[in-house]
């Protein structure tokens, strides 16, 4: 599948998620892993978190941002 016939089918893909109200339980799911961050691994302060999360769901909250900060800097909001 070409570049341009993947962004179509994910444009019509969220399209259909976003009318519904609905997303897959899938995109909701969470890993959350801990990386170390400092020097001694016995120390929980010295870890952080990070959430492992579906690809096509960081994509929709980009655009969604991206979408509410235009709006906003349009209208003088923010």
């Amino acid at each position: 599948m070409s570049g341009e016939g993947m962004i179509a089918y994910l444009e019509r893909l969220l399209d259909i998620k976003m009318n519904n109200g609905a997303l897959s339980g899938n995109w909701k799911r969470v890993t959350v892993v801990p990386i170390h961050k400092g020097v001694d691994i016995s120390l929980i302060t010295n870890y952080r978190p990070v959430s492992l999360t579906s690809v096509v769901c960081k994509q929709l909250e980009h655009v969604i941002a991206s979408y509410i900060m235009h709006v906003w800097d349009m209208n003088d909001l923010f």
